[in-house]
């Protein structure tokens, strides 16, 4: 490292151990994985970055704490040849390492976690590459390194790095996207990772959340407005025996109020429930508990999924607890997603709008290839983002028992200025970025644009303007 930057010659030399490394050990070559890319190498000479505080209407509450804001990173880097890739990322400190939000303010998290994203595309500076994975996978052990250094954390997690990578990884891939002249997402997928990203769905699931403490009637309202799945917060605040007690509360309320509702995306046709504890959840027993009286009440054969109730260092078997349960962000990478997969798990939520989109190819190959389904979560992000993961979940095989694709978006729910950052999208009007029925349409048009995900937003081409001049 020099002046805060990766020398060239290191980057580039630490790309060639990692492919040797893969080849001694027999595993695919980086040109088998990019066997559809032009060899001409990207050269980034110029960075700059930004961000936007945007507020929320109310807090979210989730991990016996909340979010008021959330700040929008946004990243440019342009090349040698005049390319620009202008990148999107939003903050979920909270979400991807609790000690990290509880040990700074809120505006201190976030602010480290920009920093981190800072720390990144100076270290691109003039830095040639041929495709993002090999510059995550060169980024990711440095920027997780000067995270730990600068929150003062030595046990920070891989997903709070990765959160800080995905501004830079988005505008990694616009680069790639328009340097090889790719028509659409499809063509720009790596040969090794186009099977898990196989699917074609013609209907995504958009699925509102609704954090601890919500009261049941909005989520009755919800459901009257036609969404058919829900993420439902759990792992309320309080002591262990106080949470379980809450939780159990909340189960009993929410399906004596819409257990009987009916869905036309469901083999069975009732309304499946989609959980999501937080790592809330300290051991087992607490969560079999839980478990039973969903049995009791005969609600458990509604639990589509339930997300991570324990924290990463749980190593607790949980394939035979009679439901799916999912890894979110205990799956910081596609080895861990292995390891959790090893437990038991059935079903990865998968984030491109939180552990970057190479991450998530990654992540999305090995589920197919280990048969486990996985579904795009949220990280409240923008409308942009929205469609980055939308892209994702659209390609992706559906759950056994619903022939759709799933995607949770709470954006709209909780920002104040939801309809303002819609107007930066790109392709606002299209049919695929507006849920209608709890559905988002994906047609033809979705698939040859690409969602709208590489068309240049005029607002935040405009944040960079004077680096053009």
């Amino acid at each position: 490292m020099s002046n805060g930057n990766m020398s060239r010659r290191k980057f580039v030399s630490n790309s060639t151990t990692v492919a040797l490394g893969l080849s001694a050990m027999g595993s695919i070559t980086p040109n088998s994985i990019f066997s559809n890319e032009k060899t001409s190498k990207i050269t980034i000479t110029k960075v700059d970055s930004n961000f936007e505080r945007e507020p929320l209407i109310k807090p979210y509450r989730f991990k016996g704490s909340g979010v008021s804001e959330i700040w929008q990173s946004v990243c440019y880097l342009e090349t040698d040849t005049g390319l620009v890739g202008i990148g999107l990322g939003t903050q979920g400190v909270l979400w991807s390492d609790s000690k990290v939000f509880f040990d700074h303010s809120e505006n201190g998290g976030n602010a480290i976690m920009y920093a981190m994203s800072e720390r990144a595309i100076q270290m691109l500076k003039g830095v040639s590459f041929t495709n993002p994975i090999e510059v995550l996978d060169d980024l990711l052990p440095e920027i997780l390194a000067y995270g730990k250094k600068i929150s003062g954390n030595p046990n920070m997690r891989k997903t709070f790095a990765l959160n800080s990578l995905v501004c830079v990884d988005n505008a990694l891939w616009k680069l790639y996207f328009d340097h090889n002249k790719f028509k659409n997402f499809d063509e720009m997928i790596p040969d090794a990772y186009r099977p898990g990203l196989s699917h074609r769905h013609t209907k995504v699931a958009s699925i509102p959340s609704f954090s601890v403490g919500t009261p049941v009637s909005e989520i009755k309202a919800a459901a009257d407005q036609g969404y058919f799945i829900m993420k439902l917060k759990t792992g309320s605040s309080g002591t262990q025996k106080e949470m379980i007690k809450k939780d159990i509360e909340f189960l009993t309320e929410l399906h004596k109020t819409v257990g009987s509702y009916e869905t036309p995306y469901t083999k069975n046709g009732k309304i499946p429930y989609y959980f999501d504890a937080n790592g809330r959840y300290e051991h087992i027993d607490t969560l079999k508990h839980f478990l039973d009286h969903a049995d009791k009440i005969k609600a458990l054969d509604q639990i589509s999924v339930l997300e991570e109730p324990f924290d990463e260092f749980n190593d607790a078997y949980v394939g035979d607890l009679g439901v799916r349960i999912a890894a979110d962000e205990s799956a910081h990478t596609d080895e861990d997603a292995i390891k959790r997969i090893e437990q038991g798990y059935k079903s990865i939520a998968v984030k491109a709008i939180a552990k970057t989109l190479s991450m998530t190819m990654k992540i999305t190959q090995v589920a197919y290839e280990k048969n486990i389904h996985c579904f795009c979560a949220d990280l409240t992000v923008n409308p942009i983002l929205v469609d980055w993961n939308k892209s994702v979940a659209a390609r992706m095989q559906p759950f056994p028992e619903m022939d759709i694709g799933l995607q949770e978006t709470n954006g709209h729910q909780y920002y104040r200025n939801w309809d303002k950052m819609m107007s930066y999208h790109p392709m606002k009007e299209a049919a695929w970025t507006r849920t209608k029925d709890g559905i988002y349409p994906i047609g033809k048009e979705f698939y040859d644009k690409s969602a709208g995900i590489f068309t240049p937003s005029e607002h935040y081409v405009k944040m960079f303007d004077i680096i053009r001049r």
